[in-house]
This record gives structure tokens, sequence and C-alpha cells, in this order.
């Protein structure tokens, strides 16, 4: 037995490469079967056998990496494989982004009979879902309904009787909030009842899913989990001519439920768990059956006590059997749906409402709706482009420290990053403790992404939009300043000096492209530029012996920012980078022709 063990072969588990175990396998056959193997020469047939099985065993081994590098967060490369980490750490991907802005409305309505003001009856309601396109042929859908007898709504005579100079009619503008994309549905034949139904719904285009109702009427809400059983719903305000708020936020118990699941290629809604026939119990819990279980005894334990669980349920939710499913989704099939000034200009669908709809003259009611236009007075953005590999997974870790409240500097930056699209997205965040101790607020910087992917400012709705998401999660204590980010433009000039006999032409080239192609993703708001980088990456061409006079410059003429920044008094000591304030963000706008090398 002894002398047995003694024979076994020795094995080395640390050769994962090609050429490490082609040479075990050599010495592994000469040493146990010298008589067996003698030819190793390339064109021998023992040479094809242990290739053969070095090139397995090196696919095997590439393969083993793989799996367990997509297996944790840190390490993983494919995209969808990140979005699963995500998922289980509570992040929730966005996907394509989509461009929110205002939009400037008109119309022109007839005089009272007294010529001495509109007439009232013929001031219509826009009815949320009309739609306008852009000059390049983007759709935008109207959010939320617009009412002409605002008291805010400018109004101005538009004609005027010739011979009495008595106003005839008058022309009232308004405003509106639109989000790009058209709107889109799918019908979906659903058999007997199966747990948790995925259906597909369709590619990485789907932007929001706006309706889920089946062919008896019954409506199925989106929450974040499926075990999330209450949803806000929004309710018209009777009285907004009077408050001047047009919707009422109603807290409202759904059975019928469903999750949305994306990944950069598709978008997937997931139903509960539970059938029709279990929707029997209610989900709102008596109290007193939480706080005391005494179950026979004559005293009782003392809990904490959580008031989540008033509206808590054993359930997951109902889903979806025996009935055809109808989903209305919007998509965005534009790679930039960002818009500039009066880009807005066509109206391709309209959807009015009269309060007398029955006692109006059926032309002057025609003439209303035919004077309908609209412009956009401010370009309409948002975030166009999926974030980065980097980006989703410096998110997911915000989002898991976050745990969905707004307590430190991260939380409300995940937040902002994590406003439902429908809402408008950002680009850029960073938040910081204002410097006035008397005021005891938080400055958060957010910045936007134009056409062209450059830098701008977020607009007023987009603003409105998030001081209203974030104050659903931020403590009652906290006060937030949403304010716009300084762009300061910059440029890269350096000189190289290269080896004798190389081609200079072809090493500045390398080394342009390769500033180029590392300066292309976007800076942090308040991101330090390390100068000595530049160095570091240009001394690694081997046709180049060294860096010369590398200085960073400022871009102030148009189409450049002509935010004024001083870089040589914001340089360290060293010279090594660059200082960046706390509400500043550095862009190299155009890095073809802002960077710029020369030969010495």
């Amino acid at each position: 037995m002894s002398d047995y063990k003694k024979r076994l072969p020795t094995i080395k588990y640390t050769s994962r490469d090609f050429q490490s175990i082609r040479a075990d396998l050599i010495n592994h056959a000469r040493r146990y079967y010298p008589d067996t193997f003698k030819d190793f020469s390339e064109a021998s047939f023992g040479a094809l056998m242990v290739d053969s099985v070095a090139y397995v065993g090196d696919i095997l081994s590439f393969y083993l990496d793989y799996q367990v590098n997509e297996s944790f967060l840190d390490t993983s490369i494919e995209y969808n494989n990140i979005l699963r980490h995500g998922r289980a750490l509570g992040y929730k991907f966005s996907g394509r982004g989509t461009a929110t802005g205002e939009v400037t409305l008109f119309i022109i309505v007839p005089a009272n009979d007294a010529g001495m003001g509109y007439d009232s009856d013929y001031i219509p309601v826009l009815r949320a879902g009309s739609a306008f396109s852009s000059n390049q042929g983007t759709r935008f859908t109207l959010t939320d309904d617009v009412r002409f007898d605002q008291v805010d709504n400018q109004v101005v005579v538009a004609r005027v009787n010739e011979s009495t100079g008595v106003p005839t009619h008058y022309a009232i503008k308004s405003k509106g909030t639109v989000v790009s994309g058209r709107l889109s549905s799918k019908r979906f034949t659903i058999g007997q009842f199966q747990r948790f139904r995925k259906i597909k719904i369709g590619g990485p285009n789907v932007s929001e899913i706006v309706n889920v109702i089946d062919q008896e009427g019954n409506v199925y809400y989106e929450v974040d989990y499926l075990s999330q059983d209450t949803v806000f719903k929004e309710i018209v305000n009777k009285t907004v001519t009077n408050d001047s708020v047009p919707s009422i936020m109603k807290p409202i118990t759904v059975p019928r439920r469903f999750t949305v699941i994306k990944t950069r290629a598709s978008t997937t809604l997931q139903f509960g768990y539970g059938s029709n026939s279990e929707l029997g119990q209610s989900s709102i819990v008596n109290p007193k059956n939480i706080t005391m279980d005494l179950f026979g005894r004559d005293y009782f334990t003392d809990r904490s006590f959580d008031p989540s669980k008033l509206i808590s349920s054993d359930k997951f939710g109902i889903g979806p059997s025996d009935t055809v499913l109808t989903v209305v989704y919007r998509e965005n099939a534009e790679t930039s749906p960002n818009t500039f000034v009066n880009g807005v200009n066509t109206i391709v669908s309209k959807k009015f409402m009269f309060e007398s709809e029955n006692q109006l003259f059926p032309a002057k009611k025609r003439s209303v709706i035919n004077s309908l236009e609209v412009i956009n007075e401010k370009p309409i953005v948002g975030d166009v482009s999926l974030p980065t590999v980097d980006e989703v997974r410096h998110r997911i870790r915000d989002v898991y420290a976050a745990q969905n409240r707004a307590v430190t500097k991260n939380d409300y930056e995940a937040l902002a990053m994590l406003m439902p699209q429908k809402f408008g997205l950002i680009k850029r965040v960073n938040v910081i403790r204002d410097p006035d101790s008397t005021k005891r607020n938080l400055n958060m910087y957010i910045l936007s992404e134009n056409t062209n992917g450059y830098f701008t400012k977020a607009n007023t709705t987009l603003k409105r939009n998030l001081k209203m998401w974030l104050g659903s999660h931020k403590m009652m204590s906290d006060t937030v300043d949403i304010l716009d980010a300084k762009v300061v433009n910059i440029g890269i000039e350096y000189s190289i000096v290269v080896k004798p006999g190389a081609d200079k032409v072809r090493a500045i080239t390398l080394a342009n492209s390769i500033l180029v192609h590392r300066y292309r993703e976007k800076f942090y708001i308040g991101e330090p530029f390390y100068i000595s980088e530049i160095y570091s990456l240009i001394n690694k061409i081997p046709d180049i012996i060294d860096v010369k006079n590398v200085s960073v410059v400022q871009r102030r003429r148009p189409p450049y920012s002509d935010i004024r920044f001083d870089i040589r008094q914001n340089t360290s000591p060293d010279g090594n980078y660059i200082v960046v304030p706390k509400n500043v963000v550095l862009e190299i706008k155009f890095p073809n022709s802002d960077i710029k090398g020369t030969v010495v």
C-alpha cells in the first residue's frame, strides 16, 4: 500500500493556462509512461493529444474564472449580471432615460356678449395624453391636464371688431409638462393561473409602463417590490382654481400589482403569487392583533411596534389568469430625445374637455380646438444615455447604503439618481452642507445632459419634480436647496520628446487618442483633475521618451461655458492636480480639438 502511494503522480493544481498545462502533461507522460510515448515533437500524434487536452483544460479554466468573477459585484463585467447583483441589493435599473420639460400652449377663445372678457364656457381643459412633436420627429406626451382657466395664465386680446374696436377673441397662454416618447400597447392572452408570472413587454426602448388592465376592467399597479401593497394615486383636485393644486395624492391598497424588471435589452413584468380566489382577506390589519398577542395568557410581551404592519400582507399580490391583458407603455426609440428652444411646435393629437359640453355652439367649439399652438421656451433635456458599468456599480452601492431613506450625503445623491424616469433624469449630482452656519441646510448641485451629450443646466420642471421626490424620503429637519452646478470647460496642451528615428506623427496621434479615450467619460461634480495622470499615460507609449510642459487651459468663448475659473490659483503647490470646488464640474467638451500635443 505504501509503495502504491509513493507511485501516485503529483498533480500541479496551479497550472491554469495552455502552456503550463501542456508542459505538465509532457512531464507527466515522460515520467510515468516512458515506454509508451517517446516522440513529443510538434508533428507527432502524442503532441496532438497533449495539445488537445491542454486546450480543453485552458478553456475550462477560463470559464471557471469567468463564472467566479461574474458571481461578485466588484469583478463582474457583464452588464446584465451587474444589474442582477443590483436587484439583490435593492437597486432598480431605470433603463433608457427620457427627456422632460415644459411647453407653452396657446388657444384663442371667443369674447363674451359684452366684449369685456372671454366667454368662460369656452375655456377648455387640455387632457393629459395629448401628444406633440419636435422638428427632429421626437414625440412628447403631456403628463398632466392643462387648465386654461387658471388665474395666473396670461390673457391678451387676439382679435377686435374693425369697425367698433371691441375685442371679439382673446388669446390665453398656459404651460404644461411633457415627457419624451410615444405610447404603444400590447395585448397578451393569459391562460391558467401561474405564480409569479413574467411577461416580456419589449426591448431597451421601453421607458415607462403607463397602464396594465385585464378584460374584466381590473387595473394592475406598478410597485417597487411585490410585498408592497399600498401606492399613492393621483386624484384630480376639483378646487384647483382656488388653491392652485392640480392633484391630490391618496393612498390606496392594491391587491393586483406587478414589478418591472429591466435589463440592457429587455423589459419584463412580474406579477404576484396569489390568485383571484385568495382575494378575500383584507390587507388592513387590526392594530390590536399586532401589538398584543395573548393566546390565553394573562400577560403580554412588550414589543416594538412597526406602523408598516398596519398595511402588511402575507401575499405577494394577485396575478392575472384566464383573461386578456392590455399593457400600455411609453417607449423612446430616439437616441437623443432632447430638444432645443422652439423645437416642439407640431401638434400630433389633442384631447379637450369643456365644462359645459352640451351648451356650446359646435362652430365656436371647433374654432377653440383648432386654435391650439405649442412651443417650448426652454430646452427639454434629460439624461439620454445608459449609465456605464462603473456608474451602475456606484449607484448600486449607494442604494444599498441608503436603504430607501435619506440621511447621509450618499443617501441624497442615490435617491436623486433613482428618481422615476417620468419625472426626468439628471446626469450628475453632488450634495454639500451649506457653508452658512445660520441656514443649516443642504445644497444639492445637479446637471443634465443636452442632445449632444454635453453638460447643461436642469430646467425648472426637472428641479420641481426632484424636490417633490426627495420630500417623500428626507428627514423632517432637513431642508434641501436644488441648485445648478457650474461647468468649467478646459483643454489640455502638452509637448513630448520621441525616440530618435521614431515616427513623430504616429507617436503624437497615439498620445492624443489615449488621452481622448481617457477623458471622454464625464467628470463628477467636485472631482479634482490629476495632471500627473497625463504624464503617466503618455510615458507608457514606447516611442515617447518624456512628456514636457503639460498645461491645463480654460475654454471660455462660445460655445464653451463663460464661468470664470482660475486654474493656476486652484492648482496644488506641487502641480500634480487641480482642486475643484464642490459646486463645479470640469468638462473637456470637444476632446478631439481640446486635447493638443506637439513634438519638441
